[in-house]
């Protein structure tokens, strides 16, 4: 095991607060292996980039020879997670829990390491709570307190209504901490109440405080929102690699580097050399973009898949070349009609646009091609009994043949 210096700066880097410090470095002298929990809702049918941030650091305690605990919320997910929410999350229904938490099971592997990660559901213990241990947990906090959390506090001033349901899903989180004797609780920087509950009801359990280390959370592709589902600006960690690899390729080049912090596993001196590379122009951001893209695609695929989209992207959008992974669309005339025009192939055929005015200001734009000469106008005529590769911006490519 690394000393202590050593141990906390890898601990350090990329978290937003370390609540409390003076307690980690004391749990970290005591040389024993500490428990470190993190927990997640199987809300959703799969994980996405900003959910591996948390993961990425639970990795790195497992790396660094603690015990790692990944609890799977399927309790608490039948409760809903007001974080962050301006109205009451409507509960999941048992099935859609139980589907998720077995995506979450395969997916977290991706990250950590099968044989060192203790998966836990908290269902195990808060499904035996009766009336009274709920009414017991319940009378640990005060309305007050509740009422300081960020979300709950504007709903209250905003007079939207709370239900008493939703106080429940902090305290029952904070005591999985309990339960768990956690010694380290890893969360979002949206998480931080519901992770200094826990070690508020550890201190009433007679019990250490849990050391509460907040993750920054990860805007999405367009720059601004935290990614998630709800905003269709994320990358899920299941994406087809491709899709992946150019989805990653699309963030800016200023919000590359937030990604390198949070997701890449190179050493932080390699990141340091390559920003400052970049930004003494000695390095161009696409090439370095294009590092973490297959280092990202190779960690959820394989090293040789990492590299093949690599190629594949470079091919594509470098050289024009038609690659194998660009989808395939082969699109009959319809009768009587000789020439199918660029303007019907992208809205009647292939679908791309619903929109003829999105399709007007790409051509004028110059950002729609074919075999890599720009479209100039609408009404532009599309080769017929061969295979051509229609390009629209960075994102979208299509070999076509039209018969």
């Amino acid at each position: 095991m690394k000393n202590i210096d050593e141990q906390l700066k890898i601990i350090r880097h990329g978290a937003s607060e370390i609540i409390q410090e003076d307690d980690l470095i004391e749990k970290l002298k005591s040389q024993k292996k500490l428990v470190i929990k993190a927990g997640l809702d199987p809300t959703m049918p799969d994980m996405h980039l900003g959910h591996t941030v948390v993961l990425n650091k639970l990795k790195q305690f497992q790396d660094l020879g603690h015990e790692v605990v990944f609890l799977i919320g399927d309790y608490t997910a039948s409760i809903g997670d007001p974080s962050g929410r301006d109205i009451t999350r409507p509960p999941l229904d048992t099935a859609t829990i139980e589907k998720n938490s077995k995506v979450f099971q395969k997916e977290i592997y991706k990250i950590l390491s099968k044989d060192k990660t203790r998966i836990e559901f908290n269902s195990k213990w808060l499904g035996k709570f009766n009336g009274k241990d709920l009414i017991n947990l319940a009378s640990s906090y005060t309305v007050a307190r509740m009422l300081e959390r960020d979300d709950f506090d504007k709903r209250y001033k905003a007079k939207k209504p709370i239900s008493i349901h939703e106080f429940l899903y902090p305290l029952l989180q904070a005591y999985d901490s309990v339960h768990l004797k956690a010694d380290i609780e890893l969360g979002g920087t949206d998480q931080k109440f519901n992770l200094l509950l826990g070690r508020k009801l550890q201190e009433q359990n007679g019990m250490s405080p849990q050391v509460c280390i907040m993750m920054p959370l990860l805007e999405g592709l367009d720059g601004v929102k935290k990614m998630s589902k709800s905003y269709d600006n994320y990358i899920s960690i299941s994406d087809e690699q491709n899709d992946m690899f150019g989805k990653v390729m699309s963030i800016s080049d200023a919000l590359m580097w937030k990604y390198f912090e949070l997701l890449s596993a190179l050493p932080l001196d390699e990141i340091k050399s390559l920003k400052d590379s970049a930004d003494t122009d000695n390095a161009n951001p696409r090439d370095i973009k294009l590092k973490l893209a297959e280092e990202l695609v190779a960690r959820f695929y394989s090293k040789n898949i990492g590299d093949e989209c690599r190629k594949n992207f470079v091919n594509r959008f470098s050289k024009n070349e038609i690659t194998s992974d660009i989808p395939i669309e082969v699109i009959s005339k319809p009768k009587g009609i000789k020439d199918i025009n660029i303007m019907s192939l992208l809205t009647n055929e292939l679908k791309i646009f619903a929109s003829t005015s999105e399709v007007r200001r790409l051509i004028k734009q110059g950002a729609v091609k074919i075999d890599g000469d720009s479209v100039e106008s609408i009404d532009h005529k599309c080769p017929n009994n061969r295979e051509f590769l229609l390009k629209v911006g960075k994102k979208i490519a299509h070999k076509v043949t039209i018969k």
